[in-house]
Order: structure tokens, then C-alpha cells, then sequence
């Protein structure tokens, strides 16, 4: 199970917007037959390419998958009729899946054609973790919404006067990188667009299944054309407006190949949730905010951010002008702070570190 989880993770980019699976084929011999993972360009799951791979020794074989076997046709046929077929005697899943598609129905099959089915719970917290993204999408029909942000430890992210250099390390924003890698969609707002002229592209150098969709919420449509974000538009970047934004920028824009959705929100600006709601409609699964203050608020404030990624440097800018991580109103009470829960640290050597954490739903 192990084998078959990093497998799994080699989906990462690629299998996007259908989950990571990985499995192996384990002979009654105990001798790995048969490996594979899953890829949307490569259509086959990853069971039907072990399969494939063992060949006649998948007879009286163990499969080891990371999630359950679906039982439905969609662009391939069913895979637990495949593992039928091949005479396959035991599969072991480390989770259910949760489609309602196939919920228990792929496990019920198999036990129906006189299969062994065992579940390696010891795996299970794992591979939902892999696949997180995918399983908020198939429980709330939205993006997993991750505010990814580089603070000092006083909590800013920039300076009243001279922004010039990096927070954190070289090190730190690799890091980032693997985050920008593994999201389907990057959201900042046009403050950042305007003030630092980001291309907001997955520089990790790994091969992706689609582009990274680069999004910028910007109500007037003030995003320059000579920006890096429209100098390098190739399909891959979204802006939205309001309809209060002149036409012609709207005209300007697209001409450049930039794509334009007008949302109108209130006080004339862009909703935030109707923009998440836009990226969900086209099957993105993760979306990252990168933006400035103003942003981060609103999106916290909206109840749109499920979890954040906090990047610290030891560095202290103090002050009361520098930004904070979040701006705006904020809350006026200790007692309505937005509290974060399964905080996870990630070291980064030598100083530095990230906290990784999700935004409590009140029941």
C-alpha cells in the first residue's frame, strides 16, 4: 500500500480534475506483477494499467489500490469488473470513494464475485490527504480554497515604503512552487497585479495536464496590457470584472488573448464566492489565493478559504503601516476571531517555517 500511495502521487497535476490512484498487483507468491497510476491525459485507471502490466499473473493476484474500485462506465469502463475478469483474488483499499457514483457499490461487485475485500484503515487518514481537494469538490461541489501567504513573524507582508527583495528563502518559495504545482487555479487581486507584476505560473518544471489557470479579480479591469500576467496570456489567464468596467478595456484585453467573466458583486466590486464558484464550474479542484491584504480579508471574511499555508521568515518589520496577512475591518472581538484547527509545521531549514492549517466551520 505504501508503493501504491506514491504511485498515486505521481498523479499530482496530472490527474486533475479525477482523484490520484495508484495500485499494485501482488502475486500469490508474494512478487510485485503489476503497477499503476492514473492520469487524465492517459485515460486508463491505475488498476486496468497494473492489470495490464501483470497480464496472465493477475490471475489469483492481491491488489493493492488507493481507492476504491469504481463500478460505473465513464471514460473507461468499470474497474472493478476489470479486476473481475482478470481473476484477481483479494483487493485492499485504503478508502472508500465517496462519488456517489460508486459508493460501496465497486467494493460490493467484488465481494459479489467472490473477492476478498479488506480496507487498510492504517492508511486511510493518508490517501484522503492526498486527495483532499478532490473530496471537497465531490462533498460541497467547490474548489479546496488554500490562502497561501509569506509573513514575518509579526505577521506582515509588506513595508510602507521600499518592497524591494524577497521575505522568505530561495528554499521557502521551491516550496511554493509544489503548492502552485499541485493547483488547478490561482487567484490574486489586481492591488498585487498592479504592485509587483507576478506571473502567478508553476515554475516547479513538472508536467501538468492542463495549464495552471491564473485569475485576477479586478472589478475595473485596470490590469495593464504590457503586465506579465497579459504578455504571457495563452489561454491561461482569467480576469474578473464588474459591468461598471469600461468596455473598452474589456475589448483591449481579450484582444491580447486574456479571457474576461464580468460577476458583479456588492459595492461594485467582484464576490469573491461567485469567483470560486466560476472555477468550480470548470472542474478546478484547488484553487490558491495569492494576494494582498484587502484580498486575504475578504476572502476569509466570506467564508470562502478552507484552509491557509503560512509561510514565516524570522524577520520583524513592526510598525503600524506595514500590511498585516489580512487587512480590512477584521473582527472587533477575540471571541469572533476566526480560529484555524489541524494546524500542521513544516520546517523549512535552516530558520524558517510554515503552518499549514484549516478554517473552522461552525456547525
Amino acid at each position: 500500500m505504501r508503493e501504491a500511495l506514491d504511485l498515486a502521487r505521481q498523479g499530482v497535476a496530472l490527474a486533475s480534475p479525477n482523484p490520484m490512484v495508484g495500485c499494485v498487483l501482488v502475486s500469490a507468491d508474494g512478487r510485485v506483477v503489476g503497477r499503476g497510476f492514473h492520469t487524465w491525459s492517459g485515460v486508463k485507471h491505475a488498476e486496468v494499467l497494473a492489470l495490464e502490466e501483470a497480464g496472465v499473473e493477475s490471475k489469483g493476484a492481491t491488489a493493492y489500490v488507493t481507492l476504491e474500485p469504481c463500478s460505473h462506465v465513464g471514460r473507461t469502463g468499470p474497474c472493478a469488473e476489470a479486476l473481475i475478469a482478470a481473476g484477481v483474488a483479494r483487493v485492499v483499499a485504503a478508502m472508500g470513494d465517496v462519488n456517489p457514483l460508486v459508493s460501496g457499490a465497486g467494493f460490493a461487485k467484488l465481494r459479489a464475485a467472490g473477492i476478498v475485500v479488506e480496507h487498510a484503515v492504517e492508511f486511510r487518514a493518508e490517501a484522503e490527504k492526498l486527495n483532499e481537494a478532490w473530496l471537497h469538490f465531490i462533498h460541497t461541489g467547490k474548489p479546496l480554497v488554500t490562502l497561501k501567504c509569506a509573513v514575518t513573524l509579526d505577521g506582515k507582508i509588506a513595508a510602507p515604503e521600499d518592497n524591494s527583495g524577497w521575505i522568505t528563502s530561495e528554499r521557502a518559495r521551491a516550496h511554493v512552487q509544489e503548492l502552485r504545482h499541485a493547483a488547478d487555479a490561482m487567484v490574486t487581486g489586481i492591488g498585487t497585479a498592479l504592485a509587483d507584476d507576478p506571473l502567478l505560473t508553476d515554475r516547479s518544471g513538472l508536467e501538468r495536464a492542463r495549464p495552471l489557470l491564473r485569475v485576477v479579480l479586478d472589478s475595473m479591469l485596470r490590469l495593464p496590457l504590457n503586465s506579465k500576467l497579459v504578455q504571457s496570456a495563452d489561454g491561461d489567464v482569467l480576469v474578473i470584472g464588474t459591468s461598471a468596467a469600461p468596455i473598452e478595456r474589456r475589448r483591449a484585453l481579450e484582444s491580447h488573448g486574456v479571457e474576461v467573466r464580468i460577476l458583479d458583486g456588492p459595492r461594485g466590486r467582484v464576490d469573491i464566492r461567485d469567483a470560486i464558484r466560476l472555477l468550480g464550474q470548470r472542474k478546478c479542484l484547488s484553487v490558491m489565493i495569492e494576494a494582498g491584504s484587502k484580498v486575504n480579508w475578504a476572502a476569509l471574511e466570506a467564508n470562502a478559504v478552507d484552509k491557509v499555508f503560512l509561510y514565516y521568515a524570522p524577520k520583524i518589520l513592526g510598525g503600524m503601516n506595514s500590511l498585516p496577512m489580512a487587512g480590512g475591518t477584521g473582527r472587533q472581538r477575540r471571541v469572533d476571531a476566526i480560529v484555524l484547527e489541524r494546524t500542521q509545521l513544516h520546517p523549512i531549514p535552516p530558520d524558517e517555517f510554515a503552518v499549514e492549517a484549516y478554517v473552522r466551520r461552525e456547525p
